[in-house]
Order: structure tokens, then sequence, then C-alpha cells
């Protein structure tokens, strides 16, 4: 067993486990639950589904993953990285579509983890993961314009590539509501300048409950100001999946393949970046492929519990380091504090205003953009990364991740193969 590779670091990060550990961990998880919830509901809303299933995701998966996983304080959930995957299956493939995608996409990561190809997701090139990772914060910043303006677009108007988003704004544009802007740019102020004068309170929790008070409270700010609850549905209490209304046809099956593939690779990047970040926050070595079959499992887990695909989040794995969090055991209490937030509190989130969803999403969208990578990178002015980064970054943001990747890996080495001619044409001729 000593040398086994699949431990949860759970069994390990328990040894001289002691009552100080467990109170920061209990406190840790409870800020990172404050912290995820909005977040939760914010990036359920982007991937075109029910907000509710946002919180689904981060309590199932975060659960799974904390107990599973092979990092010490890695804390899974709904990212900004599958919010415009999640959408265009769910538009194209329905629910069932989406549950089948996530479904195989865990397979995959377990299949994945056993076989140790963990260590080689380190090798995707830097240049192509800052360049999806920018592109897919440029999609989730144009997909907020409509909400934080208020736009309201034409029964049945439903755009789901970048360009058709951008069009149907220009188009619908008359309906702007000046009001719709006005709690947009308060919440928006709220979250860039608040944490500069408080942080043990996440400025998005504050965003939410000042914004929800104004609408509700002050009668001319509730024209044009939609809410959640004016255009979802919020259930109280424990998901229901309906698997009876399910297609789970042969056909279905492979028309889905491609999806899978999609979530079960950037799931794979992205819990692996946030675990090296894990580390470095507190000195710590996470296993790679423990933490690839713990994240299939958590992503089945995830649509079982109703939910859509999860993956690491560093911003609430970086939270919980900071906050104190040393074990998984912060991850699962997390997870446990969403629970009850769900059974006893979730009706509450209909009171949430769209443009203060908005503003969250483009607060995430800015974190996540890396510009100083951006930066960094054309400043080494090494023409092939370049190259890359830009390919990358305009794939994802014009069609989709699948081909951005793809065309980027490619193009990778086919400037690698130009280099080692000329570098070899170059020894040969001196």
């Amino acid at each position: 067993m000593k040398n086994f590779y699949l431990i949860p670091k759970i069994f390990t990060s328990l040894n001289d486990y002691n009552k100080k550990q467990f109170i920061n961990d209990v406190i840790a998880g409870i800020i990172v639950a404050i912290i995820a919830l909005p977040l939760s509901i914010a990036l359920a809303l982007a991937s075109g589904v029910e907000p509710s299933k946002g919180v689904y995701t981060a309590i199932a998966a975060g659960f799974v993953v904390s107990l599973l996983g092979g990092s010490r304080i890695q804390i899974a959930g709904p990212t900004a990285a599958f919010a415009t995957i999640v959408a265009t299956i769910v538009a194209t493939q329905g629910l069932d579509g989406l549950f089948i995608a996530t479904v195989i996409a865990g397979v995959i990561l377990i299949i994945m983890g056993i076989c140790k190809l963990g260590t080689l997701i380190k090798f995707m090139p830097h240049t192509i993961t800052v360049g999806f990772t920018g592109g897919i914060a440029v999609t989730i910043l144009l997909g907020q314009i409509k909400d934080f303006l208020g736009i309201t677009y034409l029964s049945g108007i439903k755009p789901i590539e970048t360009i058709e988003k951008i069009e149907a704004n220009i188009h619908f544009f008359n309906t702007f509501s000046p009001w719709a802007l006005v709690i947009g740019v308060i919440s928006l102020a709220i979250l860039i300048f608040y944490p500069k004068l408080e942080k043990r309170i996440p400025p998005s929790l504050i965003a939410v409950i000042v914004s929800a008070l104004l609408v509700n409270f002050i009668p001319v700010l509730d024209k044009g100001v939609y809410t959640i609850g004016d255009l979802y549905n919020i259930p109280a209490g424990l998901p229901k999946v309906d698997f009876a209304s399910m297609d789970f046809s042969l056909n279905k099956i492979m028309s889905v393949l491609p999806d899978a593939f999609t979530i079960a690779i950037l799931a794979g990047v992205e819990s692996l970046l946030s675990c090296v970040v894990a580390d470095s926050m507190i000195n710590s070595k996470h296993n790679s492929n423990m933490e690839l079959v713990a994240q299939g499992i958590g992503n089945i887990a995830s649509v079982l519990f109703g939910g859509i695909p999860a993956t690491g989040a560093i911003a609430r794995t970086s939270a919980n380091a900071k906050n104190g969090g040393t074990t998984p055991i912060a991850g699962m209490v997390h997870a446990i504090v969403l629970l009850l937030v769900l059974v006893f509190l979730m009706p509450l989130a209909k009171l949430i205003p769209m443009p203060t969803i908005a503003a969250i999403l483009i607060m995430v969208a800015y974190n996540m953009s890396e510009w100083k990578k951006f930066v960094h990178i054309f400043k080494q002015r090494e023409i092939s990364d370049i190259l890359v980064l830009i390919t990358t970054f305009s794939l994802t943001v014009i069609f989709d991740l699948v081909v951005a990747i793809i065309a980027g890996v490619i193009l990778h080495l086919i400037l690698l193969l130009i280099k080692k001619v000329i570098k070899t044409n170059n020894v040969l001729t001196k």
C-alpha cells in the first residue's frame, strides 16, 4: 500500500491532525462556501442552466474531490473555464446530452489517472494554456453585456456563439435599461474597491446583498432590472434528476463524444494547474494521478446530483489556503455548508439582480484573463510563442476550445520542427 500511486491525500494529510488544524479547516471551509455561493450561481447562469445547478455542482464535486483528491486543499466546483462549453452543449444537445458527456468525461479522467497520464498534462505548452484561458475570459466578458446593460432579447432569441451575442446586443440595444446599468456599476464598484478596505468578507457577498436591497426597497431601481427570480425557477431542497426523460440512445452518446473529450481535457488541465498553485501556497506536493481519478468521480457525482461539469477552482483553492485550510477537511466543510444553504436558504437567491451576476462574472473574466502573461510573452518577442498564443486565443473566441487547442498544438509542433531544421542547417553550414 505504501508504494501504491492512487492514495487520496486525506489519508496522508491527517497524520498528527489536531484540534487547532480542525478549527482552521472549519473556518476556511465556511469562508470558501460564502465565496463559492454567488460564484456558483453566476457560473451556472453563464453556462445556460438554472442557478441552483451551480450550487449542486459545488456540493457534490466539492465534497468528492476533497475526499478522494490528490491535493491537500483543492476546492472543486463550477468554473468559468467550462461556462461557454457547457452553454454550447446544453443549447445543441440538451441537458441529457450534457449529462452523458460529463459521465463519459468522468470515465476518461479516471482512466487517465489509472494509466498515470497526470504527469503528461504538465507538458501542455504554456502559450496554449494562456491563450485559451484568455479566450475563455473574453468570451465570458462579452456574454455579460446583455445583463449588465439590461438588454432584452425577443422571445426565442438565444445566441450561442460569441459573434451571435455581439450581433444580438447591437440589434436589441434599444432595450437598454439605465437602471440595470446603475445596479451593475454599483456591484462592480463594490467588487473592485471593497477588498481594498476590508478583506474578511467576500466582496461578491456584499455586492449581492447591497444590490438586492437596492432593487427590492427602492422602487425606481426596480424599473428594467431583472432578478434571478424573474427569469429562473429557484427550487428549494435537494435536487431531483429526471433520468426517465433522458435520451441514452447510441446516436446520442456518439454525438456527444467530442464534448466529453473536451470536458475531460479541460478538467484535467485546469485541476492540475490549480494543484500546482495550491502546492506553492502551502509548501505541499500533490498526486496528479489521484487528482485525475477524483476529478472523474467528482464529475460523475456532480451530474448524478443534478449539477454540471466541475474542475479545480484556482480562486477558491487560493482562498482556502489564505484562510487557514491545510487538509481536505476544509473542502468537505465547504460542501456541507453549501448543502445547508441549499436546503434552508436557496429560495433567497431569487432576489439577486441579474446585473450583479454579470458584474461578478466580469470580475471572474478579468481575474482569469492572465493579461500580464500575455504582455510577458509579447515582451519576450519569441515569434513562435506569439503566433501560438494569438492563434489559440483567437480560435477560442471565434470558434471553440477544441478547435483552439488542436490548432495550437499542431502549430506549436510545426514551429518546433521548423526551429529544429533551421538549427540543424546552421550547424551543418558552419
